[in-house]
């Protein structure tokens, strides 16, 4: 049984009648068993998972209709909620708290009979870069395992690299699928903000994260696009995709697209590894036809600042319902006053979401809102406005996804402000509700590099497009794990 097929490969050998929906999940769940003590990519498991491929096997056989995903195996980042399960966001506070209803995209997933595998690991409340931050122990790197393989979305990265699900579904705030998928080697997306439903996904940054597909190739993340993407009346923010079809004309090329070279993006602080692998990726583009030119975002220097300082500000106000009182653990209410005790009682909170809930509390406060926060809010304007007239100019826009390769486990938990800076790449695009996606280009000394693409807002086909026609000039080895 080869589980290291791709998504659409997945459904092609189901519908031939080749494999079984049942055997592929007993064999997904059998190598979650042999490969996730190293790794840690999963914090749940489906355990209905083979009754239902069986059922999705039953409605073959009988001719009934089958929804497109065929019973792959799909796992879930757990700030995806799923009712009737448990969505912790790698968090002690919400460690028992059982999801009351499904998520949009899940509810997408479901009715097209994708198999949801399991929930996997993720920085606390997504707040971090290398799911080290995770309540319940970091994931690994599967190239190596004394690596960390980014975050927030981890474990969904380690899952789809590691052959332990077909497919997942990430979200990405500043970068949280962008990272781990240039980690891991996945290809990881970052929609146009709007295009797929936030409803049922637990609030860090309502104003620029995005749920987003992690997946083996650029086809796959096309197909799951196709299914999560589109307008829902429970978020206000979605955008009407009039059922774009991503897939369609994906293979047509890029001769002629103008791209740009975003040179803020490959200055100081990027690997030597990193800058070569860039360099090769322009000049493989260009071999296909595109016209390469180097452009430059004034305002990416102050993204980082600006992205932290409006995330912050707006997890203090989401975070807040997080009192003990509503959400929580067993912790008896006795003794205390109503202040002392929530104090006491977010200490279960881990480091990371402390230190973002205090600047939260600190930056839109009386006297500081206009030093930090409506200063930030000038910055993303600035910046949208700045990159809104590059794509006047240009089709697309090409950086390195990080400008460093993967990092030891523990190599920078004390050093915040660096882990802040390996985001100077990936929050353009949410800052800015672009679209974006990372494309696995090289493998260096046993560590993956992966490389970004950038399109003007609801220009996520050509996107898919161009990453598609660099994917077919790459050649790479296979994860060891």
């Amino acid at each position: 049984m080869n589980l290291k097929i791709s998504a659409l490969e997945f459904v092609e050998e189901v519908k031939s009648g080749n494999i079984t929906v049942e055997e592929f999940t007993a064999k997904t769940i059998e190598r979650i068993d042999q490969v996730d003590d190293k790794l840690h990519a999963f914090l749940s498991v489906n355990n209905d998972a083979v009754d239902q491929a069986r059922s999705i096997d039953k409605k073959i056989k009988s001719g009934e209709s089958v929804g497109a995903c065929y019973g792959m195996p799909i796992s879930i980042k757990d700030n995806v909620c799923i009712k009737n399960s448990k969505t912790t966001c790698a968090s002690k506070m919400l460690e028992n708290f059982v999801a009351p209803y499904d998520a949009t995209v899940i509810s997408k997933l479901k009715k097209q009979d994708a198999i949801l595998i399991g929930k996997v690991n993720m920085d606390e409340f997504a707040m971090g870069l290398s799911t080290e931050f995770s309540a319940f122990g970091p994931s690994k790197n599967p190239w190596n395992t004394e690596y960390v393989p980014g975050g927030s979305s981890g474990g969904s990265a380690v899952s789809v690299s590691a052959f332990e699900c077909v497919a997942s579904l990430g979200s990405d705030t500043g970068g949280s699928v962008r990272n781990p998928a240039s980690f891991c080697s996945t290809v990881g997306y970052k929609p146009t903000y709007g295009l797929v439903s936030r409803y049922g996904l637990i609030s860090y940054a309502n104003s620029i994260e995005q749920i987003g597909p992690l997946t083996r190739t650029v086809k796959d993340t096309a197909f799951i696009l196709n299914l999560i993407a589109g307008i829902d009346p429970n978020d206000n923010t979605t955008i009407d995709n009039k059922n774009e079809d991503y897939l369609e004309g994906i293979e047509s090329g890029i001769e002629g697209k103008k791209i740009g070279i975003i040179t803020d993006m490959i200055g100081d602080g990027i690997d030597p590894e990193v800058l070569t692998a860039t360099k090769e990726a322009i000049s493989k583009l260009e071999g296909l036809g595109a016209v390469c030119e180097e452009v430059s975002l004034d305002m990416v220097k102050y993204s980082v600042a600006a992205y932290y300082t409006i995330t912050a500000t707006e997890a203090g106000s989401n975070l807040a319902r997080y009192d003990n009182l509503r959400y929580g653990y067993d912790f008896p209410v006795e003794g205390y006053e109503f202040n002392s005790y929530i104090s006491k009682a977010r200490k279960n909170l881990g480091p990371e979401v402390t230190r973002r809930m205090i600047i939260g509390g600190f930056v839109p406060s009386a006297g500081h809102t206009g030093k930090y926060f409506l200063k930030s809010m000038k910055v993303k304007s600035k910046l949208t406005k700045e990159i809104n007239e590059v794509f006047k100019k240009f089709d697309l826009l090409i950086a390195p996804t990080v400008p460093i390769q993967p990092f030891k486990i523990g190599g920078k938990i004390n050093d915040p402000v660096s882990l802040f800076l390996i985001d100077i790449n990936t929050a353009t695009a949410n800052l800015t509700g672009k679209p974006a996606i990372s494309i696995p280009f090289k493998i260096v000394n046993g560590l993956p590099i992966g490389i970004q693409l950038l399109a003007n807002s609801m220009n996520d086909k050509l996107l898919l497009k161009a990453a598609y026609a660099l994917e077919q000039t790459v050649t790479l080895p296979e994860v060891p794990i």
